[in-house]
């Protein structure tokens, strides 16, 4: 039984005689599973339908005459013919139908493999590009975590620092009231702390314990005194002092915060019980005058003080 020429094997699986020829002509006629691998590889081309057009020098063996005067099908076939010519059958004899029907189904069996093989092959590189994919997909995801866990920990460091800088701005705002308050205590208090200038000051023995009655009761302490001074003109003017202040600081105040014309000499005195405080009485404390917790003095002229 003679066996089908691979063009002719291609031609009675129903591929184009243009796609035959093509597929024998760039497998060097190697046989038919070259060919058809040729075939499925190539299927998508543009010019797969096109005529062939040998290059120069046949690649099938043929004259270049015959393959430029001829058609490109005719070459190929007597390309076909040149390679059985060696052969003892060379002079074969036509194939039955049978026999052609056996081949092509043997030939489309061998298709059928080829096919499952490719799109076995398919399936395996669209498997591993979808895993690439995925690949990159997870990368691209944890660069994305990583960018925005940077950006939270930048927010959450920003924050901290801002709570810091306020926390520090609130203790300078209450470091400066507690200066405030305490220069405006110096200040009100003749320049010296309270707390000094009562250390300093020895406590006068008490003058109104009765003799034989046990231990007085307990007298409340005032380290301040409340003085309204009334001026020459009938105004007053009220101003606090501490308690161990001298008269004399109460003088000076009245000097520098009343109109009492410059140079006027003028004395302090008490209305209830009428006293007039002497030089001697402005070294006193006001404490010691019975001026604390309260009191009201009265300006008047030195002469007249003296006269009264």
């Amino acid at each position: 039984m003679a066996e089908l020429t691979t063009l002719e094997s291609l031609l009675e699986m129903g591929f184009g005689r243009n796609r035959a020829e093509k597929a024998v002509a760039n497998t060097g006629n190697q046989g038919i599973e070259q060919a058809m691998d040729w075939l499925m590889e190539h299927e998508n081309d543009p010019d797969i339908d096109e005529p062939y057009v040998p290059p120069a020098g046949n690649l099938l063996g043929g004259d270049t005459d015959q393959t430029t005067a001829g058609d490109s099908g005719e070459a190929v076939i007597a390309e076909e013919d040149e390679l059985y010519s060696d052969n003892p059958e060379a002079s074969r004899r036509p194939m039955t139908e049978e026999e052609k029907r056996e081949q092509v189904k043997r030939l489309e069996e061998l298709m059928r493999v080829k096919q499952a093989e490719r799109r076995e092959r398919e399936r395996a590189e669209e498997v591993e590009r979808e895993k690439q994919r995925r690949r990159q997909g997870q990368e691209l995801q944890q660069i994305r975590q990583k960018i925005q866990d940077d950006e939270m920990k930048k927010l959450a460091d920003q924050r901290r620092r801002e709570k810091m800088e306020d926390k520090l701005a609130r203790q300078r705002v209450k470091d400066k009231i507690a200066r405030d308050r305490e220069e405006r205590a110096q200040k009100f208090g003749g320049g010296a702390p309270p707390s000094t200038v009562t250390s300093t000051q020895p406590t006068p023995p008490s003058l109104s314990s009765p003799t034989g009655q046990g231990p007085p009761p307990t007298k409340k302490e005032y380290d301040e005194s409340r003085i309204q001074v009334r001026l020459l003109d009938g105004s007053t003017i009220n101003a606090v002092f501490k308690a161990q202040e001298p008269l004399a600081a109460v003088r000076v105040y009245v000097q520098m915060n009343s109109n009492t014309p410059e140079g006027q000499d003028f004395t302090l005195l008490s209305p209830y019980p009428r006293h007039v405080y002497t030089e001697l009485d402005m070294e006193k404390p006001l404490k010691e005058l019975g001026l604390v917790p309260s009191a009201v003095l009265v300006v008047t002229k030195k002469s007249e003080g003296s006269a009264l």
